[in-house]
């Protein structure tokens, strides 16, 4: 139960804050949990209450919360530089650095960096570079971006707009010409008696159709998350991408890969766009590319489209767009230490490791007779709640099904996300063997109580 003191910090959050993304139920009925600190993959309330934390954060804090070196490169270049902008060609050594950095360690030979604050403001960059780009080539038609239902690319405007989840539907979104195509989670949205590679060429010739009726020279990009991560951690077909990607390129329409929650490492290469075999145009980085240790994000362009842009911009002297605090000096020291954590620091070895384990703690737990499904890829992953698993059917909306578990799991010191029926898993890099067992205990213990009270 919150604490209702009037100066509790749970009265206080809810006397000055405005919860984002938040069951405003929970909140009434259970309070908000502030929190204090972290210690690896553990977090702290103000009641000093231990929490693993398996969502990451939000993904993001893949080294944990108190790793020596990332806060010792912060404090570095605080002492050094503490701020600076990217505009008027003036950028922080450390930024140039960083963006050598990332075409390194890009699928990319070659290309450029363009740095935000955020996934969602590098999704909205992107689709301005496109637009601009098409007005310069003479193309002012080519503005429509092709997504994917279920599909999440951030929270502004035409981020939102990307995004394919009905609640953009409450601030009249998305914008015209964001059109979004079926969600390949084969386990919900393939038809009855159709394969897997019959779902996968479905939806080819669904692409296809939109093309030919929308016209090839309208659509601006195809933006996709290698695994859709806030539609519920939903890996797709493996042949998926290596279908869309010839028909994409066919009709000269750019495929981005919107690596923010995939990229460095979460679905065991370093993008998930390696994972599925594919080579996009451009990538959306953010989240792990700081180990969520600063808000930044970044638009990495491949060759042909740095070249245009480039040339683009020549032709009228600038690219008029920006942030105040892109490449900012210490976000670019954190991430170069964060890339390095990750690639050489042995995490990247240990989402490798852990994976089997991982796969093998969902499909234990998808034999409880309300998981309809366990998926995932590397050390992100998902279980499905159903009311009946021989046809699919979820439970009752009004059961909150997925919020309860959650809920369960927090008071037994689990922090794990309610996504529709589904509960999400992500857990930092860092985990242990035992750590990992202690999640699928907790989260194991949680699905027995809820679905006694549901099923």
């Amino acid at each position: 139960m919150p604490d209702d003191a009037p100066n509790s910090w749970e009265s206080r959050a809810d006397a000055y804050s405005l919860y984002g993304f938040t069951d405003l139920p929970t909140i009434r009925d259970r309070g908000a949990v502030v929190l204090t600190h972290g210690e690896g993959p553990y977090i702290f309330d103000v009641h000093g209450r231990k929490y693993l934390d398996a969502n990451s954060g939000l993904w993001n804090m893949v080294a944990g919360f108190d790793h020596a070196g990332l806060r010792e490169a912060a404090q570095a270049q605080y002492d050094r530089f503490p701020g600076y902008h990217a505009f008027f060609g003036r950028m922080a050594d450390v930024t140039v650095a960083l963006s050598e950095r990332l075409v390194e360690v890009s699928p990319f030979s070659r290309g450029r960096v363009f740095y935000t604050n955020s996934g969602s403001e590098a999704n909205d960059t992107l689709v301005k570079m496109l637009w601009f780009l098409a007005r310069a080539e003479g193309q002012p038609e080519r503005r429509k971006i092709l997504t994917r239902v279920n599909g999440y690319h951030g929270v502004t405007v035409v981020a939102a707009s990307m995004t394919g989840k009905p609640y953009n539907g409450l601030f009249g979104l998305p914008l015209e010409g964001f059109l979004h195509l079926t969600c390949p989670h084969y386990w919900r949205e393939g038809a009855g008696g159709e394969s897997e590679a019959e779902f996968v060429a479905r939806l080819a010739r669904e692409l296809e159709e939109v093309i030919a009726r929308e016209g090839a020279d309208t659509i601006a990009a195809f933006v996709a998350e290698p695994v859709m991560g806030a539609g519920g951690a939903i890996p797709p077909p493996e042949d998926y991408f290596r279908t869309i990607a010839p028909i994409l390129k066919r009709h000269g329409i750019p495929l981005v890969a919107d690596e923010v929650i995939c990229g460095f490492g979460r679905t065991g290469e370093v993008w998930g766009s390696e994972t599925y075999g594919f080579l996009p145009d451009a990538i959306i980085a953010s989240k792990a590319m700081t180990a969520g240790y600063f808000p930044m994000g970044a638009v990495i362009l491949g060759p042909e489209l740095s070249d245009r842009l480039q040339a683009a911009s020549e032709a009228v002297e600038e690219f008029p767009h920006g942030f105040t605090g892109s490449g900012h000096p210490v976000g670019s020291a954190i991430a170069l230490k964060a890339i390095d954590v990750i690639l050489n620091g042995g995490l990247l070895e240990n989402v490798r490791r852990l994976t089997p384990r991982f796969e093998a703690g969902l499909a234990d737990l998808a034999q409880h007779a309300n998981i309809g499904e366990a998926r995932s890829k590397g050390l992100m992953g998902a279980l499905e709640a159903v009311a009946d698993k021989a046809t699919k059917t979820p439970f009752a909306p009004d059961l909150s099904v997925s919020e309860r578990i959650a809920n369960t799991c927090t008071d037994h010191g689990l922090i794990c996300r309610p996504l529709g029926q589904s509960i999400v898993l992500c857990p930092p890099f860092i985990m242990s063997d035992a750590q990992m067992d202690e999640m699928f205990e907790k989260l194991g213990a949680a699905l027995s109580a809820v679905f006694a009270e549901v099923a």
